[in-house]
């Protein structure tokens, strides 16, 4: 498998989580990671704006093959799931509108990748993914230890897929 380069994301309406690695389906190597929290003085539609610009200028700047992103499938409140589901929209957009194609893997399928436990602790897969990136401490903030996870995910799922068809 030759080097892929993969953004992952983990949306929030408070704080959405990008990262990015690169991968040769073995090893991985941090290229970047952030997340994008905005004032407390900006309206809801202008934090959604600036996740969508943040992430368009990370992925012209950082040319990722592929963008994994968290699917949500819970939250508190019917509101909350609603800005949610915003910030995912935000996401969404940014990714195809660079072309970019788009993966979508729910927290168990993330949790399972990493840990091999579906239902593990956040702070499980965090420490799971300052080991395979080789990080001296935990990334920070928990949005992009997060969506770090979900990049981690997909290049094992898609090296995983590889090796697959090449049997079949």
């Amino acid at each position: 498998m030759s080097t892929v380069r993969v953004i992952g994301v983990d949306p929030g309406s408070a704080t959405t989580g990008y990262g990015v690695i690169d991968s040769d389906g073995r090893r991985y190597e941090l290229v970047e990671y952030a997340g994008i929290a905005g004032p407390k003085h900006l309206t809801f539609p202008e934090r959604l704006l600036q996740i969508s610009r943040t992430l368009e200028e990370v992925i012209a700047r950082l040319n990722p093959h592929a963008c994994a992103v968290e699917d949500t499938f819970y939250a508190v409140n019917v509101k909350s799931a609603l800005k949610l589901g915003q910030a995912r929209g935000a996401v969404l957009v940014a990714a195809a509108r660079a072309g970019v194609e788009i993966f979508e893997y729910s927290a168990l399928e993330i949790k399972s990748a990493l840990v091999g436990y579906g239902r593990a602790e956040k702070h499980q897969v965090q420490e799971m993914v300052r080991v395979l990136l080789g990080m001296k401490d935990a990334p920070q903030p928990l949005d992009a230890s997060d969506a770090l996870a979900v990049a981690i995910c997909h290049i094992n799922t898609a090296s995983t897929r590889a090796r697959l068809s090449k049997k079949a």
